[in-house]
């Protein structure tokens, strides 16, 4: 019998991804909390694990020939852990490839912008002293709604962003779903509306994104 997964974690856009992907694909994980917040992610025990310093990591007992192995960057998480099963990466090359591009579409794009947008939005007005800076502002809400534009277009017509359900809706969804923080406004995307609700309505999303959210503030 596999040992469980050990999930290093905390409940962020970037942490809810994962707990999200092991609860679709079945697999046992075990959470170790990383409270970003006290700066637990630079204790030299997570650094080992996640040499950035950043969260979401695994450590998977059961790696590839049999090895464990551990693994940082969100992205590359559920890749290994679709291509680990099978499941949630694409069911064709073709598809796979159009599954990848917008994995990195969101890694790239959607969770560094709407970081930003939550930064300069958020977090800096309420800083002592306060830090205002209408450009910032303006800059990352702006290129965040061109983004949800982009996925509003590729929604057209379908459930899920690459065709089946897939690690692209695992990675971006998070994000999408605190728009209101980023200054979008979501009713000149309408499908990317409803593709939300429609994600969150599954079971094991709902399970992934409650992991921590005690600790969320």
């Amino acid at each position: 019998m596999n040992k469980p997964i050990d999930l290093y974690y905390w409940p962020t856009p970037n942490g809810w991804k994962i707990p999200i992907a092991l609860e679709e694909l079945g697999l046992d994980y075990t959470v170790h909390m990383i409270d970003i917040g006290k700066g637990d992610q630079f204790t030299p025990e997570f650094l080992a694990v996640s040499p950035n310093g950043k969260i979401p990591a695994i450590v998977d007992p059961d790696g590839p020939d049999g090895e464990p192995i551990s693994i940082f960057e969100s992205g590359a998480i559920l890749q290994y852990l679709a291509r680990k099963t099978g499941k949630l990466g694409g069911n064709s090359e073709r598809n796979r490839i159009e599954v990848d591009q917008w994995l990195f579409w969101q890694v790239g794009g959607v969770g560094p912008m709407a970081g930003q947008a939550h930064h300069f939005l958020v977090y800096a007005p309420d800083m002592d002293p306060p830090h205002d800076i209408p450009y910032a502002k303006e800059r990352y809400s702006k290129e965040v709604s061109r983004l949800y534009g982009v996925l509003d277009k590729q929604l057209e017509g379908r459930d899920f962003i690459a065709g089946d359900f897939s690690i692209a809706d695992i990675a971006t969804w998070g994000w999408v779903t605190l728009w209101k923080r980023q200054g979008h406004d979501m009713s000149k995307t309408p499908n990317v509306a409803a593709w939300i609700k429609r994600v969150g309505e599954r079971p094991a999303v709902i399970k992934g994104r409650a992991v921590g959210s005690d600790k969320r503030k």
